[in-house]
């Protein structure tokens, strides 16, 4: 069992590349101490969060190769005492080898986020597909859902603009989820979401089948040296925010949506406390977008990667819902499934999210 978690904390040591961390410390180390690091505020929050996460990768590690040596020690020295010593300290090996184990699960998940931007936040759109009434109650039970699926991961998230159903629901909503790995678990949910119910919309109550899609980029802040947006190119106008999106969307004439003419690309916000910062909202989600898209033309997969999603209907989901005759989620990509429905509109995405990432793995290159 020791050796076994041995085996795999060297494994872990290479695949996060500890070396590599250790000298980056060093020079983030070095940075943090320039006296004029907070002369650029942007520039000094990007700093000290990388450092955060590198100096905390690096104690986790070492904190597991202490509770792994201090094991090892006591199970030496039980054998050299003899038989009774084993059995004594048997269930306190247990506890530190399940520790152990534990902390090598969530390492190992990170050994699945393998994109240049998977550690970033994302900027993610929701948007209603076919079937009219219950296709926007879908997408608002979507977006709710994204929600408290981030909310459970203790991630930061930012509603920036969504558009009202024509009776109920939305047609579409695009909000921020700040936090680590946010944009490598939300590549796992783009796509095609399909809902099967019994319509509360139809007046006869049968089964309706409706559909809303999910896409979703790396938000960085900065993207002046990655993308540059002649404003020419762009059509801006404003208009009145409306109520859809609750406490999250404030009521004003500020909001601003931006179309990127030769993209077709259209970004709005409606979030910010005027018409100025909802523009540079909106122009930073476009830069996300269209650099998002330049990346996947330089790897030839825009259409895999983050192109235009197929038609919001029949035939190009990734994942469907079933509310009745039965009750069922099933990933149509990984096979994963759970009768869980509740649980997963409310949240519960992990399981899927993780699921996905290991089937991507495993056919990587077939």
């Amino acid at each position: 069992m020791l050796a076994s978690l041995r085996a795999r904390l060297d494994a872990a040591k290479l695949y996060l590349r500890l070396d590599d961390l250790i000298e980056r410390l060093g020079t983030l180390e070095h940075a943090i101490a320039e006296p004029d690091l907070w002369s650029d505020a942007d520039q000094a929050r990007r700093v000290t969060s990388e450092y955060g996460r590198t100096r905390d990768d690096i104690e986790g590690l070492c904190a597991l190769d202490t509770q792994l040596a201090d094991a090892e020690a006591l199970h030496l020295m039980a054998e050299e005492e003899g038989g009774g010593e084993l059995a004594e300290l048997e269930g306190e090996l247990t506890d530190i080898a399940a520790r152990v184990a534990k902390a090598l699960d969530v390492l190992e998940l990170r050994s699945l986020f393998s994109g240049e931007h998977d550690e970033r936040d994302a900027v993610a759109e929701i948007h209603a597909g076919a079937g009219g009434t219950d296709a926007q109650d879908w997408a608002e039970m979507m977006l709710r859902m994204y929600l408290r699926w981030a909310e459970r991961r203790g991630f930061e998230v930012e509603v920036d603009e969504v558009s009202e159903g024509g009776e109920t629901g939305i047609l579409s909503a695009t909000f921020i989820v700040r936090g680590r790995h946010a944009y490598g678990l939300l590549a796992a949910e783009r796509g095609v979401h399909r809902l099967v119910r019994m319509s509360p919309f139809d007046s006869q109550h049968r089964r309706h089948t409706s559909f809303a899609s999910l896409d979703v980029a790396p938000f960085l802040e900065d993207l002046s040296g990655e993308v540059e947006i002649d404003e020419k190119e762009l059509r801006i106008d404003t208009y009145r925010s409306s109520g859809a999106g609750g406490q999250h969307v404030n009521v004003t004439d500020s909001a601003v949506r931006i179309t990127h003419i030769p993209t077709g690309i259209v970004t709005s916000c409606q979030n910010e406390r005027s018409q100025h910062q909802n523009k540079e909202k909106a122009l930073q989600i476009l830069a996300a977008k269209l650099a998002d898209r330049q990346r996947a033309e330089r790897r030839k997969e825009l259409e895999t990667l983050s192109g235009p999603l197929s038609d919001v209907a029949w035939g190009s989901q990734i994942r469907s819902y079933v509310l009745a005759p039965y009750q069922l989620v099933k990933d149509l990509r990984s096979s994963h499934e759970t009768g869980n429905v509740e649980a997963v509109l409310d949240g519960d995405l992990d399981d899927f999210m993780i699921a996905f990432l290991r089937f991507r793995r495993e056919h990587a290159g077939s």
